[in-house]
Order: C-alpha cells, then sequence, then structure tokens
C-alpha cells in the first residue's frame, strides 16, 4: 500500500511542476500571480493546512474573505471563507494558543484533559479541511491552465483531457495532505502520552516552527516554499507507518481511559485485541491485533497491516509470559530467568480484568510494574501487607 502511494505521489508532484511550466508559458503579461506561482502556492498552502487543520482553514477562509473586493466575490467564496465559520474557529485556534502558553504553570491532572479535547479537535477538523481543500486543489489546477497548457506543449492541444488531470490531481492532493497530517497527529498523540509539560512546550514549539517555515518560505518566495512542502511531505511519507500506528494507538487509548470502558467491557474467550509493544520479526512496534494461542498452545498475535489488508498471523517467541499490572494500563511479559521483557500493551479496558487474561492465555500470573511494583515495593519495606507474586 505504501508503495502505491508513493507511485501516486512521484507522478502527481512530477507532472505538476510540469504544468506549472506550460501554464506560466500561457499566462498574458497582464497576470499578476503566474500560474506556476498559484500551483506552487496551493502546494504549500496544502502542507500547511495538513499541519493545524483548523487554523490552516480558517486563515485561509478568513484571507478568502478580507481581500474579496465585492459583495458578490463574498456571497460565492466557500462555505469556510464565511465569517460564521471562520470568527468561531480562530477564537477556538486561541484558546488552545492560551491554553499551551499557561501549560508550564498548569498541573498535569489539569492539562492533559485539554490536551485530549484538543486532539479530538486536531481529528475533526482534519476530517473537515479534507473536505474542504479537495475542491480547492481542483479547482485551482483547473483555472490556472496547467491541464490544458501542459497537454498543448506535448502536441494535444486539440484534446480536452483537462478533466483527467485534474482526476489525477485530486487524489494526489488528497494523499499528500493525509500524509502531512499523520505526522502532525503523531505529534500530538506524543504531546498526550508525555507526562511532563516541558516536553510537551517542546513539541508544539516544533509542530509550530515547521507551520511557520512553511508560510514564511512560501511568502518570502513561491518556488522555495514548493521546495520546501515537498520536502515535508516526503519527510511525513517515509515515517507514514510510523505515525499512523502511533495515532491509532493514541486513539485506543484515549477512547478507553477516558470513556471508562473497562467497567463495561469483558475480555472474548478466543482472541483479544492488542498492540504489540516491540519490533518482532520485522513486525513493528504498536501493531494492532487479535491475540490467540493456536493448536500447539503458542500465542499468536493475527494482525492487518493499515488496519485493512489481508491478516496475518505473527507467532511469538517461545517461552513464558505473564500479567504485567500497572496503574493506568497493562502489559503481556516474557519471563527471562529473573527478568521480565514486555511484548504487547494492552489498551486501559484490560485494567482490572488480568486474572481473565491469566485464564484465557494460559499464562504465569500477574505482576505489578511500574507504579504499582514500586508501591508494593514500598508497602513491604514497611512490612505491609502484600499479595504473593505467582511462580
Amino acid at each position: 500500500m505504501k508503495k502505491h502511494l508513493l507511485l501516486l505521489l512521484a507522478v502527481g508532484l512530477c507532472l505538476s511542476p510540469l504544468a506549472a511550466r506550460a501554464a506560466a508559458k500561457s499566462d498574458s503579461a497582464a497576470t499578476t500571480v503566474p500560474g506556476a506561482e498559484k500551483l506552487a502556492q496551493t502546494v504549500s498552502m496544502i502542507t500547511g493546512v495538513a499541519i493545524s487543520p483548523l487554523l490552516g482553514v480558517s486563515g485561509v477562509g478568513c484571507w478568502q474573505y478580507v481581500t474579496a473586493k465585492t459583495e458578490a466575490e463574498k456571497a460565492s467564496l466557500p462555505w469556510y471563507a464565511h465569517p460564521m465559520f471562520w470568527a468561531p474557529s480562530m477564537l477556538l485556534v486561541l484558546a488552545c494558543f492560551v491554553k499551551d502558553t499557561a501549560g508550564a504553570a498548569l498541573p498535569t491532572a489539569v492539562k492533559k484533559p485539554l490536551d485530549v479535547a484538543e486532539t479530538v479537535e486536531h481529528k475533526i477538523s482534519g476530517l473537515v479541511a479534507t473536505g474542504a481543500f479537495v475542491p480547492i486543489a481542483a479547482s485551482v489546477f483547473h483555472a490556472t491552465g496547467g491541464s490544458s497548457a501542459l497537454l498543448g506543449s506535448l502536441g494535444f492541444a486539440g484534446v480536452d483531457l483537462s478533466w483527467l488531470y485534474n482526476a489525477l490531481m485530486v487524489p494526489v492532493s488528497m494523499a499528500a495532505f493525509a500524509i502531512v497530517f499523520l505526522a502532525s497527529n503523531a505529534i500530538n498523540i506524543l504531546i498526550l502520552l508525555s507526562p511532563f509539560t516541558t516536553v510537551d512546550a517542546a513539541l508544539k514549539g516544533f509542530r509550530a516552527a515547521i507551520l511557520a517555515s512553511v508560510a514564511g518560505t512560501a511568502l518570502m518566495n513561491p518556488w522555495i516554499g514548493l521546495a520546501w512542502a515537498l520536502v515535508v511531505i516526503l519527510i511525513s511519507y517515509l515515517i507514514a507507518g510510523w505515525s499512523f500506528r502511533l495515532s491509532h494507538f493514541g486513539l485506543v487509548f484515549v477512547w478507553d481511559f477516558f470513556t471508562l470502558r473497562k467497567k463495561r467491557f469483558t475480555p472474548a474467550a478466543a482472541a483479544n485485541k492488542m498492540f504489540l509493544s516491540r519490533k518482532i520479526n520485522r513486525v513493528p512496534a504498536r501493531t494492532y491485533g487479535k491475540l490467540s494461542l493456536n493448536e500447539q498452545g503458542r500465542l499468536v498475535l493475527t494482525y492487518r497491516p493499515w488496519l485493512i489488508l489481508p491478516a496475518r498471523p505473527l507467532v511469538l517467541p517461545e517461552g513464558k509470559y505473564c500479567v504485567g499490572e500497572g496503574a493506568f494500563f497493562s502489559e503481556i511479559h516474557r519471563l527471562e530467568g529473573d527478568d521480565t521483557r514486555d511484548v504487547l500493551l494492552l489498551p486501559p479496558r484490560y485494567r482490572t480484568h488480568e486474572e481473565q487474561l491469566v485464564r484465557i492465555y494460559q499464562l504465569e500470573g500477574v505482576r505489578p510494574i511500574g507504579l504499582l511494583a514500586a508501591w508494593a515495593w514500598v508497602k513491604g519495606l514497611f512490612g505491609g501487607k502484600s499479595q504473593p507474586l505467582a511462580a
């Protein structure tokens, strides 16, 4: 799937400069902004909006509304360019900025729910931006005459195949937007999972710097902006798998934790969904799949790459396994002598259901980990009662 996405992006991004050059030659001298520059600016715009969808969509909409010269032009603008949309959106962006600015002074227990709300907003605005910017891309590519000029330069001036070019560029734009949005959303998940406000501030500063660099280079020179936007898209493509797995991991954990799903969840008797905690046999960490026992009694994680491709089985290494009980979520560990090694991450829905997993998968009992292990050590140090560990 990733190879097909790369092919689609490569074809589209190779055709865009050709069309841009042809469009530039076909523009009249009275044109203030050449068609080629419009195409370059569109690529930068799509990249910037993908990094921060709500800010990007509302900012572009506000700009289009302010620069519209007549009431007729304002009336013909798309829905996101009307004050009823971009004004409240700007206020929400401002509220997020105030939250981030004061975040260092807020306790983690107060700040994290606000980070969760921002993560949900980021996903929703990403979906809205996808629907809004696909027609933008199509209209810009068509309006600049890029497709007709390209065909004319190749000797097909009499053939109207602009619909074919537009049909290609729309999915290319969507693919570029999607992979940059995935990378941006992965930063949101890292912020959400980080227990340190200083790390949160550093991650948000990094994302803001990338967004500012995309917008700044596009304003300074459209071709420099185009080159930098393509670099951002390429880097986002290279980490797309990592970004997707991390985004899905964060979404599942946030949903389970803040909806208290453990209270209405019961582990299935045959297979249960969980995440791989480390890379095993080229299967990357945070791969999501169903854990079951095969006929030989071995643990098998059955997963689907990108959640939709054909299912593949991963037989876990032989050995004895136990459940590591944590304060917020638990894990499945492989016993290695006196030490243990985490192999699977259990979403928060499994918290308080560890004993059931021991029976389902024939594991070697439950052991405290993390904060619970530290608390058990403190209780033992001062003579407190504690449950004996399973052999």
